[in-house]
C-alpha cells in the first residue's frame, strides 16, 4: 500500500478505529476486540489500529482491511514503549501490517535510531508512523523519514503538560509543518472534536477509548458521579473578608471561620494553614479574586482590591489545593446546586469587587490559565466601568440613594451584557451587595447558598472534578 493509496481510503471515511483493551480488562482478547472492530468497521470505518502481535494476526485475518499496527513493550533504560526497537518492527512486518507506528520522539531506545527502523520499514515496502509528542518530535521524525505522524504521545511525556481533550495547539502546529501528512490521535472522546481536527487540516483522526474501551468509557462515567464522602476545606478570599470552613456532602459542616483580610500574604497563609491542620482535611477548594492558574494554583494577575498578591500560591504540606478565580468558583458551586445541575449557569458575584462565571455542560468557561470573564472592567452606561459604580469597594457600606441607583444601573449593565455574550438558562446573584435588599435584578435568581456561596463554590471545586473549556 502506498500512501495515496491509505488517503485515499481514508478520504471516504476518515475516521481510524483503534481497538486496544485496558490492561487487565475482561474484553483484552483477539475475539473480542475483533468484535469490536467488525461494529466500527460495519459503520464505516476502513482502517484499523491494533496493539499487539496476536491481536494484529486475529483481527487482520478476520476483517482483511489494513492495519496500523503497533507492539507496546518496555526497553531497559528507555522510556520508549510503542515499538520500540527493530524486534518489534520485524514482528509487524511479518503479520503484514500496511503501516507500523513507532515512538517518533528523540529518546533513547537501546542503541537505535528513529532514522533506522524508518529504513527498515521502507525496505519491506510498509509505510512508517511515527506518534509524536511535541514539535520538536515531529521535525525529527519526518527528518527521520516518516510518511506520516500521528499527534499520539502529546501529553503523555514531559514534551508537554496534558490537555483537557486532545492537544488542539499541538495538532495546528503539526499540521503547519508537516501539512496532508497528521493523523490527529489523542484523548479524541467527542464527535466535534474530530469535526475540529478535519477542519485544522488533520488526514484523519484515531479514536480509541471512546469507540472501544468499556473500561475506559465506565471509569470516566464513574467520574462523574461518584462523590468523595471524605470532608474537604473551604476556603474564600475577599477584598475585605477571609473564610474557611469544612464541606462534605451535605454542605458546609460546623460553623465558617472568617477574619479581616490580613494585608499580608504570610499572614494570609499562615491563617490558612492553621485552619487546615486543625480541620484536618487533606483537599482544600480556594475561591479567590484575581486570576489563578488552576495548573499551579498560583495568583497570577490581581487589583489592589487584595495586596501583595499576585506570585501567591497556595500549597500546605501534605494537602492536595486546587484554586479558582472567585467569580468561577461561585459558578461552580451553583452549577453544582440541585436546582441549576444541568443547566447553563452564569453568576454575577457582587461584592468589594464584580465577579462573574459561567459553566456550561460541565465546564467552566475560563481561559487556559485560569482567566475569568472580565465584566468588571466593562464601560458602564454612566461612564467609568461597571466595578466601579457597583463593586462594594467603592461604595462605602452604606451607600446614599445616589449611589444605590447608579448600582442598580451598574447591574442592569452586567446583566444585559452577559445575557447577550452567554445565553445562560439562569442568572444567579450572590455577595454582599448582589444579596442587599435595595439590590433587585428582575429575572435572576439570588444564591441558595447565601453569603457562602464564594466558601460554598470552594467546596465543590475541592470534592467536584472540573473542566476548563
Amino acid at each position: 500500500m502506498t500512501l495515496k493509496d491509505l488517503f485515499d481510503l481514508l478520504r471516504g471515511a476518515p475516521l481510524i478505529a483503534s481497538v486496544q483493551a485496558s490492561p487487565g480488562s475482561p474484553v483484552e482478547h483477539p475475539e473480542t476486540l475483533c468484535r469490536l472492530a467488525q461494529a466500527s468497521l460495519a459503520e464505516g470505518c476502513r482502517v484499523l489500529r491494533l496493539q499487539g502481535a496476536e491481536n494484529v494476526r486475529f483481527i487482520r485475518a478476520a476483517t482483511g482491511v489494513p492495519v496500523i499496527g503497533l507492539i507496546k513493550r518496555e526497553v531497559p533504560g528507555s522510556d520508549v514503549y510503542i515499538t520500540p526497537t527493530s524486534v518489534e518492527v520485524r514482528e509487524l512486518l511479518e503479520l503484514g501490517c500496511e503501516v507500523i507506528a513507532l515512538d517518533g520522539t528523540a529518546r533513547a531506545r537501546g542503541g537505535e535510531s528513529l532514522a533506522d527502523l524508518v529504513g527498515l520499514i521502507h525496505a519491506y515496502g510498509r509505510l512508517a508512523m511515527p506518534d509524536c509528542d511535541c514539535i520538536e518530535s515531529v521535525r525529527h521524525a519526518l527528518a527521520a523519514g516518516a510518511d506520516l505522524v500521528g499527534t499520539t504521545l502529546a501529553g503523555y511525556t514531559s514534551a508537554r503538560s496534558a490537555s483537557v481533550g486532545p492537544d488542539f495547539e499541538f495538532l495546528r502546529s503539526a499540521i503547519g509543518i508537516a501539512p496532508g501528512r497528521v493523523i490527529a490521535e489523542g484523548r479524541f472522546a467527542e464527535p466535534w472534536q474530530a469535526q475540529a481536527a478535519m477542519l485544522m487540516g488533520a488526514s484523519a483522526v484515531v479514536v480509541g477509548g471512546a469507540l472501544n474501551d468499556p473500561v475506559k468509557q465506565t471509569r470516566a462515567f464513574l467520574g462523574g458521579v461518584m462523590r468523595s464522602e471524605e470532608p474537604v476545606g473551604a476556603v474564600d478570599i475577599g477584598g475585605t473578608w477571609m473564610r474557611f470552613g469544612v464541606f462534605g456532602p451535605e454542605g458546609l459542616v460546623g460553623e465558617v471561620e472568617r477574619t479581616p483580610l490580613p494585608p499580608g500574604r504570610t499572614e494570609r497563609l499562615e491563617w490558612i494553614g492553621a485552619r487546615i491542620l486543625a480541620s484536618g482535611v487533606r483537599r482544600v477548594g480556594v475561591s479567590t479574586g484575581g486570576t489563578v492558574d488552576p495548573s499551579t494554583a498560583t495568583v497570577t494577575e490581581a487589583k489592589t482590591l487584595i495586596p501583595d498578591y499576585v506570585g501567591t500560591r497556595f500549597a500546605w504540606p501534605g494537602v492536595e489545593t486546587v484554586a479558582f478565580n472567585d467569580g468561577l468558583a461561585t459558578a461552580w458551586g451553583h452549577a453544582c446546586h440541585s436546582d441549576f445541575a444541568g443547566l447553563r449557569v452564569a453568576t454575577l458575584a457582587l461584592g468589594t469587587g464584580v465577579g462573574c462565571g459561567v459553566v456550561d455542560r460541565g465546564r467552566i468557561l475560563m481561559g487556559s490559565g485560569g482567566e475569568y470573564p472580565r465584566l468588571n472592567d466593562q464601560p458602564c452606561s454612566l461612564g467609568g466601568t461597571i466595578e466601579e459604580h457597583l463593586g462594594g469597594a467603592g461604595l462605602n457600606g452604606d451607600p446614599s440613594a445616589e449611589q444605590r441607583e447608579r448600582a442598580m444601573v451598574a447591574a442592569e449593565d452586567a446583566l444585559r451584557l452577559v445575557r447577550e455574550l452567554y445565553f445562560p438558562d439562569v442568572v444567579v446573584v450572590c455577595g454582599g451587595v448582589g444579596l442587599s435588599d435595595w439590590l433587585t435584578l428582575p429575572g435572576t435568581v439570588r444564591s441558595p447558598y447565601g453569603e457562602n456561596a464564594g466558601l460554598v463554590g470552594a467546596g465543590w471545586l475541592a470534592r467536584a472534578q472540573t473542566t476548563a473549556a
